[in-house]
């Protein structure tokens, strides 16, 4: 992929000079066949920095085009509700790149809600100015290498979300926002697993498909894949969340997982593991979370126990017991009495082989049973 196509902007781009020869010839030849034309005193070749959708992209990075920045600089103090949304349409369309843009423009969010008292504090003017302090000194977010390394951080408070993402030790782009109304009474566990659910999703393009660490402060979401008790919500996020190939790690410190994330990275990631080690690492954490037990062998290796169950398998094997026909089935079968029926491990007893269910009454008593 050496190309973009923006409505009628066509971008090529390549690591260097010499590498840039052939997609140029390819794409121009290309617009000859399909009998397409380009002004040649609107084309650049072999530039250094190009500005595309307002901003800098270079062989550095990706950084705000100075020319808005200039308008940042000079931008009025607002006057009114309608001033700020303005100024955050404008802002919050460079977010990426100002750690915790939710926080610090949160006192200004508060004065565009509804029957709010417009007035303008010190606190607001301070938070007003340090947004556009830190969007003229932006910092330059690097592009993604490849699909590898992906470290995702985050944390929850209870009145924002804020993730970082990361590869190979270097910033490709903040994110946080305000919570909603309702997501305030959330529980903590919910809040520190709806902020993983939010990065992946605007994160998607660049997670989607590849190995993810996601590193939390809240040790209980390293077990998110085993819990049994989830509600409705839980059960959304956790659908979303089987589509992505991720770790949870857990990040020991109450500080703040996002703005500490720059300063170091947690040794519970496999970025720090030689690339050649990385696929065991990643198969021994899947293992670990489908609850598969890991012995040392005697000559060095690891075995894997074969008689991995599922928590449904374990689930019915303890209701059997509770279903006389099932109980007087299980007892036949000891005494090999009938044929077709076996016990499994645990005493889980199958009917050739499938897993015979006990009897719910609550199950045959609603309008969706399929038994008479």
């Amino acid at each position: 992929m050496f190309v973009i196509v923006f409505i009628d902007d066509i971008l090529i781009y390549s690591r260097n000079g010499d590498d840039h020869i052939d997609p140029l010839r390819i794409m121009l030849q290309i617009l000859k066949d399909q009998q397409l034309f380009a002004k040649f005193n609107k084309s650049e070749f072999w530039l250094r920095f190009v500005s595309c959708l307002s901003y800098i992209v270079s062989g550095k990075g990706i950084e705000v085009d100075p020319k808005k920045t200039n308008a940042v600089k000079s931008w009025p103090r607002p006057l009114a509700p309608s001033d700020i949304r303005s100024f955050f349409g404008f802002d919050g369309y460079y977010r990426r790149f100002v750690e915790g843009f939710s926080s610090i423009a949160s006192p200004l969010m508060a004065l565009t809600q509804k029957k709010a008292k417009f007035i303008w504090s010190e606190a607001c003017e301070i938070r007003f100015q340090e947004l556009k302090d830190k969007l003229t000194f932006a910092p330059v977010l690097t592009l993604p290498e490849g699909t590898n390394s992906f470290v995702v951080y985050c944390d929850a408070s209870r009145i924002r979300l804020g993730c970082v993402l990361i590869q190979n030790g270097k910033v490709i782009a903040y994110a946080s926002r305000q919570l909603k109304i309702h997501e305030k009474n959330y529980p903590t566990h919910c809040l520190e697993l709806a902020v993983v659910v939010f990065a992946l999703k605007i994160w998607r393009h660049y997670l989607y498909g590849v190995y993810v660490d996601v590193c939390t402060d809240h040790k209980r979401l390293q077990y998110v894949f085993n819990k049994k008790n989830w509600n409705l919500r839980q059960r959304r996020w956790l659908v979303l969340l089987r589509d992505y190939d991720i770790i949870v790690l857990y990040h020991p410190g109450k500080a703040n997982v996002v703005a500490d994330a720059l300063s170091r990275l947690s040794m519970g990631s496999v970025a720090h593991i030689e690339e050649e080690k990385k696929e065991l690492v990643r198969d021994v954490h899947r293992l670990a979370r489908l609850g598969v037990q890991l012995v040392d062998s005697m000559k060095g290796g690891v075995m894997v126990p074969n008689g991995s169950e599922s928590s449904f398998c374990g689930g019915c094997g303890d209701k059997q017991g509770l279903d006389l026909v099932l109980v007087e089935l299980k007892e036949a079968v000891l005494k090999k009495s009938v044929e077709a029926f076996s016990q499994g491990r645990y005493g889980v007893l199958k009917y050739q082989g499938r897993l015979c269910v006990p009897k719910v009454d609550e199950i045959e008593g609603t309008n969706f049973s399929i038994s008479p």
